[in-house]
């Protein structure tokens, strides 16, 4: 912990440029070979850097869900959370998420999805989610880094503070089924919501079906939820 906390501190104050073994070790006040048998190498740091990041991420994230009074709160709460954590950590943020290596996700990350997916889950059983839950859950999570980083970018130049809710506020009213602000059919609208509950039921839990089968009750639930 203590080699992570010194690395956090060489990437704030000069990326991830500055977070060399050499200066890690000193910093840290440990032998160059300790990181090695640890983290291998500099890239095996920054992954376990950025595993760390998300660490603390999750930790602020789970505070702000605490404090709410639902999975529709959790939403807009973890949203806020998400780009209050980046805008405030912009050098550990962007080696979290703007540093992507194709195909591959640390196992925080893949932590912190599942975290909105079952928030997504709980919605879907509600019956108000417009979209399945994981097309939900990417929508939200890949808008959220988007204005995050746009954010971090424009320190110098800093768009309106209207950013980041306008935003939220826009994906929450495409994976959300709000039947007063939309002047279509109820009943078209209770069978998409009741079907996609289903599909959340079935993707969240054990079955009596084969995997197939579950496959294509899915299949056709998603197919009956997009007709509305």
């Amino acid at each position: 912990m203590r080699i992570l906390r010194a690395a956090t501190e060489l990437l704030t104050e000069g990326g991830t440029e500055a977070v060399s073994t050499r200066a890690v070790s000193a910093r840290a006040g440990v032998q160059q070979p300790t990181l090695y048998r640890l983290f291998g190498d500099k890239r095996g740091l920054l992954e376990a850097l950025a595993s760390y990041g998300f660490e603390k991420y999750l930790a602020e994230k789970q505070s702000a869900h605490a404090a709410t009074g639902g999975p529709l709160e959790d939403l807009r709460a973890g949203w806020d959370a998400h780009v209050a954590f980046g805008v405030g950590r912009p050098e550990l943020y962007q080696l979290m998420y703007g540093t992507v290596h194709t195909g591959q996700r640390s196992a925080a990350a893949k932590e912190a999805y599942q975290g909105l997916l079952a928030v997504m889950l709980k919605i879907a059983a509600l019956g108000v989610l417009r979209v399945p839950p994981d097309v939900a859950a990417q929508m939200m999570q890949s808008s959220a880094i988007g204005v995050t980083l746009r954010l971090i970018a424009s320190r110098d130049d800093p768009p309106s503070d209207e950013l980041s809710p306008r935003v939220r506020d826009a994906v929450l009213g495409a994976i959300l089924v709000d039947p007063a602000s939309r002047p279509t059919d109820p009943a078209a609208d209770a069978l998409a919501a009741r079907a996609l509950s289903l599909d959340s039921a079935v993707a969240d839990g054990p079955t009596d079906l084969s995997p197939a089968e579950a496959a294509l009750l899915r299949e056709w639930l998603r197919r009956l939820a997009s007709r509305h």
